[in-house]
């Protein structure tokens, strides 16, 4: 164990404080935050060499409904419509004591945030929710996301033990503005990451450590937390694997993340084989293990974070990871076939989604019947777009299939060659009219959302394929992490098999159950309800109710950005 900062030199010389926080996620720092602004003397403890987990590497919004900066942008959203889209999107199956306490207190962790620990946002307000076809979805005003952030000058030398996903600063806003990645002004964003500016999850990190350490709270990492403690039945501390002890005088809170890279747990519980993920390896589980030990109750652990990914050659902490596909198979010119030479679904639907499609299993071959899946597209679109790092002219990387026909591309992925002719057929007409008559892609907003407006073609998510050489680039069933886990009341307070909160402990984040169960209501539906749970928890062991007025102090703002 080693710490990083001694804000509170005499705590950390005993080894007693009143909150004990396993995990350095953006739902552990924000409970930090909470039970700290309150008075009580926190500590965090990271398994890893560096502070922000899962959230540190991912996009950074949050999803929250009926917000201040929709009201504030004239916009018109209400709780009771949120509450009716989440529970279409949960197929039913989220908990009401979780989606009521995320729905009804989002808004309340957000002032809270911005007010109170000076964070910053960026509010675009027509991303749209990721299913516009059920009832209560919105064309936009529930997501945010974190502004630019110069975390160097706030932090020192602290930001060099801030995990980044290793891309250079940029918003996610701009992401959708500019589109593919040729079109991205790269001197510029080097001279962002120079100056010590962070973006997305990094900065939404970068942030909270900032208000946590001006709160006093300390910080530790490489500090590997093995088992709870308990006494009568109260959980009053934890041990390390060296055999160090934390006492907690209030309560610990787990904030360790999901379990994907624990291989036998991910095998034996979730609902679908996990090809690859692009979270932290240090997800093994830890928290979900813990709870388990001293009786916890664990639910909803088949789900995650499903994504479409391929594989190209990334490491995390020396270990293989997925690449989130988004723009190569949602823009114009670009298809996904199946292991038949088939489409198969609506390439622009969000990704969640779309991988529950690489699920399906074909039980009469008992085989998968859309994997192994290919994302194809032609020599136009490589010229326009690039695909990932790779651009045009480049010698061809590893991940990238090239044939100067699609019957040599066909026999280099191993489809029937006539299908996959078949398929190109079919598509190019129908995206030259702008209509997908088969899938219905780039109907909805969310799908052209994401497309180009440049694009020639009527629909800004369609154009056909037409120029060899044409290429594919396989794609697997991934994850951002799994969302299921240790089951919370909605204060974060963990729940025994009777449901009765086990006193001193509370749980936040991907180590426990999401409070939308399989659904992914819109982007920042992960950090959004997560946050949220993190700071009722540190509400709850401050004493604290759930509500936080901004009522004497300056509304919340953000910058709004018109895409």
């Amino acid at each position: 164990m080693r710490y990083l900062n001694h804000a509170n030199a005499e705590a950390a010389q005993s080894r007693n404080f009143d909150v004990v926080i396993v995990g350095s996620g953006a739902s552990s720092l924000t409970a930090a935050a909470t039970a700290a602004d309150a008075g009580l003397s926190v500590i965090v403890l990271e398994k890893s060499e560096l502070l922000g987990g899962t959230s540190a590497v991912s996009g950074g919004m949050l999803w929250i409904v009926d917000n201040d900066f929709a009201r504030e942008a004239g916009m018109n959203d209400s709780r009771g419509e949120g509450r009716i889209y989440a529970d279409a999107v949960a197929r039913g199956r989220g908990r009401p004591e979780l989606l009521d306490a995320a729905l009804d207190h989002g808004v309340d962790m957000l002032r809270f945030v911005v007010a109170e620990l000076g964070l910053k946002f960026l509010f675009l307000d027509d991303f749209p929710d990721y299913r516009q076809d059920l009832p209560g979805a919105a064309k936009g005003g529930r997501t945010i996301e974190p502004d630019l952030y110069n975390a160097r000058a706030d932090l020192g030398t602290l930001f060099d033990h801030i995990r980044t996903d290793g891309r250079l600063p940029f918003s996610m806003q701009e992401y959708e503005r500019w589109g593919a990645f040729t079109r991205f002004p790269w001197q510029e964003l080097q001279e962002r990451k120079d100056q010590g500016y962070a973006a997305k999850g990094h900065a939404l990190v970068s942030m909270l450590v900032a208000a946590c350490v001006s709160r006093g709270v300390v910080f530790a990492v490489e500090a590997r937390v093995e088992r709870l403690t308990t006494d009568n039945g109260r959980i009053t501390g934890i041990v390390l694997d060296d055999g160090a002890a934390f006492n907690a005088g209030t309560g610990v809170m787990l904030g360790t993340g999901g379990f994907e890279w624990d291989h036998e747990l991910a095998d034996s519980l979730l609902a679908s084989r996990l090809y690859t993920k692009c979270s932290p390896p240090t997800n093994t589980g830890d928290g979900l293990k813990m709870a388990q030990r001293i009786g916890a109750t664990i639910r909803g652990t088949r789900e995650a974070w499903w994504a479409p990914m391929s594989v190209t050659g990334g490491l995390r902490d020396g270990q293989p990871i997925g690449t989130l596909l988004r723009f190569e198979r949602q823009g114009p010119g670009s298809i996904m076939i199946n292991r038949h030479g088939e489409r198969f679904a609506n390439e622009s639907q969000n990704y969640n989604d779309l991988a529950r499609a690489l699920h399906s299993w074909d039980s009469a071959s008992n085989q998968t019947l859309n994997t192994p899946a290919h994302v194809v597209f032609d020599q136009s679109y490589l010229k326009r777009y690039g695909i990932l790092e790779h651009r045009a002219g480049q010698p061809l990387p590893d991940y990238l299939i090239a044939g100067d026909s699609l019957e040599e591309l066909a026999q280099k992925i191993d489809v029937p060659a006539e299908n996959l002719t078949a398929t190109i057929e079919r598509f190019n007409p129908m995206a030259e009219r702008g209509i997908d008559e088969d899938f219905g892609r780039g109907e909805s907003a969310y799908d052209r959302y994401w497309g180009d407006d440049d694009n020639p073609w009527p629909n800004p998510s369609l154009a056909p394929l037409q120029h060899g050489p044409y290429y594919a680039m396989e794609v697997v069933n991934g994850a951002f992490g799994t969302c299921g886990g240790v089951a919370t009341d909605g204060n974060g307070q963990v729940l025994d098999p009777d449901h009765l909160p086990i006193p001193g402990l509370f749980a936040a984040g991907n180590v426990t159950e999401s409070p939308y169960a399989a659904g992914y209501p819109g982007a920042g539906a992960t950090l959004g309800p997560l946050m949220t749970m993190a700071y009722l928890a540190g509400r709850t062991m401050t004493g604290q109710s759930a509500e936080f007025s901004v009522a004497d102090r300056a509304p919340a703002s953000a910058a709004v950005v018109d895409a």
